[in-house]
C-alpha cells in the first residue's frame, strides 16, 4: 500500500514538473479548447448545432472578423464577432510576394490549412493565391488568420480570439464540413461606403466583390464563386458539359430565377440608397489603398531591400496622390480602432535609396495550395426574418418582394 502511495506521488510529481517546463499544452491543447459557455448558450437560443458549418467575412477598414453559422433552417446567422488585432497594407487586394498587402476577395479553408502548431499560437491559411488571384498573375504564400498580433501580410488575432476562431472551424470540420468560405473586403459594401469610395482605383474591384456580398445578404448562405475571364462569377450553374475556366470566355451560365429575381430586387433598393449617398453632404473621408500593381512592385522590391539590411525609406513607397485623403507613405499595419497602437518594427536609419524602376510584370510566385472552391450551401432557403436582412450599416434594406421571393428559393446549389 505505501509502495503504491509512493509512486503515485512520484506521478503526481512528474505531472506538476512537466507542466512548470512548459508542457500543460499537452493536456490541455490549444487546438483543443473549448468554445466559451457563453456561446454555446448563444448556439442553442439561435438554432444552431454545435458542429453546424460555418462561414467567414472580414472587413478591413471597419478592422472585423464575423463568424457566421448555419442554423437548423438552413440559413447562416451571426455568431461571433472579433476586432481584428491587426492587419498590413492598405485597402485594396494583394498583387505579389513582399507588398505587405493583406488579401480581399473569396477563399475556402479546407482542414488542411488548419496550423495547431503554428509559431502565432493557432493559425490557418486562407487559400491565397485563388483561381482568381492566379489568373491575375498575383503570387504570394503563408496569407493566414493567426494569433500573437503580429501582422505583415496576414490578419492577425489576440491568442484568445484566434483560439475561439480555431474552435469554430475545428468544430465545423468534425461535424462534417469539408471546406468553408472565408470572405475579404476592404469595407462593408453598403451604398454610403461605395459612394465614398466611387473614384478610388480599386473601385471595379470591390463593384465585382460587392456581387458575392450582395448574394449573401440576400440569402444569408455563401455564395457560389467560380472564376472565367479573369474574374469571379457568383451563384452561375453551367450549361451541361460546359465549366469554369478561370482564364478562358465564361460558359453558357444561368441563374436560377428565384435567386435572381431577389437578388435584382436588392440592387434595385441597392441603386436608390446608392444616388443619395452620391448627394450626401457627410463626409467622404477614405483610406489609403494600394494603387495597383506598380506600388505593388515597389513595395516588394523596398522589402527585399529592407530585408538585406539595406538602407531604405523608413516607410514603404507609395504612387498615391499627396493631396486629399490618400497621403503617401501610409503603408502600415492597421490596428482597430479597440486595439492596441500598430507593430513597431525596427527601421533601417541612414539615407534613403532611390525608388526602384516598376518591371513590366511580375513573375509568378510560389502558390499556396489551394482546394477546390466550395461553399456548404443548405438545402432551403425559409422565409427569412425581416430584422436580419441587410448588415445594418446603410445600403439596401430589400423590399418586401426580396423577402418572398428569398422563401422559394430552395436546393439550388445542393451538393456542390
Amino acid at each position: 500500500m505505501i509502495r503504491r502511495l509512493a509512486r503515485a506521488a512520484v506521478m503526481v510529481s512528474a505531472i506538476v514538473l512537466a507542466g512548470c517546463s512548459g508542457s500543460l499544452e499537452d493536456i490541455a491543447p490549444k487546438a483543443e479548447r473549448e468554445l466559451p459557455q457563453k456561446i454555446l448558450t448563444q448556439m442553442k437560443a439561435k438554432g444552431m448545432r454545435k458542429d453546424a458549418p460555418i462561414m467567414m467575412r472580414i472587413f478591413k477598414e471597419e478592422g472585423e472578423l464575423e463568424v457566421w453559422k448555419q442554423k437548423t433552417n438552413g440559413r447562416y446567422d451571426l455568431i461571433a464577432s472579433y476586432d481584428i488585432c491587426k492587419w498590413s497594407g492598405k485597402l485594396g487586394p494583394k498583387y505579389t510576394e513582399g507588398d505587405r498587402q493583406a488579401p480581399e476577395g473569396f477563399y475556402t479553408i479546407g482542414p488542411a490549412q488548419m496550423n495547431p502548431r503554428s509559431q502565432y499560437h493557432l493559425a490557418f491559411n486562407i487559400g491565397f493565391p485563388n483561381d482568381y488571384d492566379r489568373a491575375n498573375g498575383r503570387n504570394g504564400t503563408h496569407l493566414m488568420v493567426h494569433g500573437a498580433c503580429s501582422s505583415a501580410g496576414c490578419y492577425s488575432m489576440t491568442d484568445e480570439q484566434v483560439e475561439q476562431i480555431y474552435a469554430f472551424a475545428r468544430d465545423a470540420f468534425r461535424g462534417g464540413q469539408q471546406a468553408f468560405q472565408l470572405q475579404a473586403y476592404p469595407f462593408r459594401m453598403s451604398a454610403a461606403n461605395m459612394a465614398r469610395y466611387k473614384d478610388d482605383p480599386n473601385y471595379p474591384f470591390w463593384t465585382m466583390l460587392k456581387e458575392g456580398y450582395d448574394y449573401f445578404q440576400v440569402t444569408k448562405q455563401p455564395p457560389k464563386v467560380d472564376v472565367c475571364e479573369r474574374r469571379y462569377v457568383f451563384n452561375k450553374v453551367a450549361a451541361d458539359g460546359a465549366r469554369f475556366d478561370p482564364v478562358a470566355a465564361c460558359p453558357p451560365a444561368t441563374t436560377p430565377q428565384p435567386l435572381l429575381t431577389a437578388y435584382q430586387s436588392y440592387q434595385k433598393a441597392y441603386q436608390m440608397d446608392f444616388a443619395k449617398a452620391m448627394k450626401s453632404k457627410r463626409s467622404q473621408e477614405t483610406k489609403p489603398s494600394i494603387y495597383g500593381v506598380q506600388e505593388a512592385a515597389l513595395v516588394a522590391d523596398w522589402s527585399r531591400r529592407r530585408a538585406r539590411g539595406e538602407r531604405v525609406s523608413a516607410e514603404p513607397p507609395s504612387l498615391a496622390p499627396s493631396n486629399g485623403n490618400l497621403a503617401p507613405g501610409t503603408m502600415t499595419a492597421y490596428s482597430s480602432p479597440t486595439s492596441a497602437a500598430a507593430d513597431a518594427e525596427p527601421q533601417a536609419s541612414g539615407s534613403t535609396v532611390p525608388a526602384p524602376q516598376v518591371p513590366e510584370t511580375i513573375a509568378d510566385g510560389q502558390a499556396a495550395v489551394e482546394t477546390q472552391q466550395t461553399a456548404a450551401d443548405p438545402a432551403v432557403l425559409p422565409a427569412p426574418n425581416p430584422r436580419r436582412f441587410g448588415d445594418g450599416q446603410g445600403g439596401a434594406e430589400g423590399p418586401g418582394a426580396v423577402q418572398r421571393a428569398r422563401g422559394a428559393i430552395t436546393n439550388l446549389f445542393g451538393g456542390q
